[in-house]
């Protein structure tokens, strides 16, 4: 098996190196830098791709599309990383793995409050990650599972976290990227799995109460399992 994990930045992406012993090698690709492990019986690419849903998108594209020109797709993608929580629901150092990845603010403000961009017309808004294997990973870690929400922005004040919540009550968890790799992967037709580390409530930005070690911690700690997960998601 074949698995693809996109992180923002090196930090995460080392993080989830760690949960893997054995030795792993750079692969550079056109547009690319992938480090390459083992994890038991996949073979696990790692790219730290990029802040925000554009970037995100444009990386995970590009490794996707030179996997396929080698005649070996990936079965799986994986947006990882650390990001914020929804209290009470995702307390930080906890881990969510998304059930459905939203993008919170695609779409058009109006005199009557935000449209989302399918009410416009068009588009797509969310992607939702196979159930059992949203279903096996949970298990597997003990994350919490729930929407996760991807913004252009981060939320930095109580009214915006209220707003949001108000609009996606199942949210738990927000971060930057998750919808920029759902939309790359499934270009491709590769399912997609989100997987975030909290590290910081959402609302306003108070950097002394953020845990980014311990949610750095918590991200190595879950590929640990990753594996057998895999694992029990195949046998399904």
């Amino acid at each position: 098996m074949r698995v693809l994990v996109a992180t923002a930045v090196p930090a995460e992406r080392d993080a989830v190196a760690r949960a893997f012993p054995e030795p792993g090698e750079e692969v550079r690709l056109p547009g690319a830098l992938l480090f390459r492990t083992a994890g038991g019986a996949a073979v696990v690419d790692l790219l730290a791709a990029g802040v925000g849903p554009a970037r995100a998108a444009a990386a995970t594209g590009a490794a996707l599309t030179a996997a396929a020109l080698t005649g070996a797709p990936y079965d799986l993608v994986v947006s990882a990383g650390i990001g914020g929580g929804f209290a009470p629901g995702a307390p930080l150092g906890s881990l969510v793995v998304a059930d459905a990845i939203t993008v919170a603010d695609l779409g058009a403000e109006t005199a009557d409050g935000f449209l989302p961009v399918t009410e416009l017309g068009f588009g797509t808004v969310t992607h939702r990650p196979p159930e059992s294997l949203v279903r096996a990973v949970a298990e597997a870690t003990g994350a919490r599972t729930g929407t996760v929400l991807t913004v252009s922005t981060v939320t930095g004040t109580a009214e915006r976290a209220a707003a949001l919540r108000a609009r996606h009550p199942r949210a738990l968890a927000e971060g930057m990227e998750g919808f920029g790799v759902a939309e790359a992967a499934d270009a491709q037709g590769a399912p997609v799995l989100e997987v975030r580390a909290i590290s910081n409530p959402v609302g306003p930005r108070d950097r002394a109460a953020w845990r980014i070690g311990d949610a750095l911690a918590a991200l190595t700690a879950a590929f640990g399992k990753f594996a057998p997960a895999l694992e029990s998601w195949k046998s399904v």
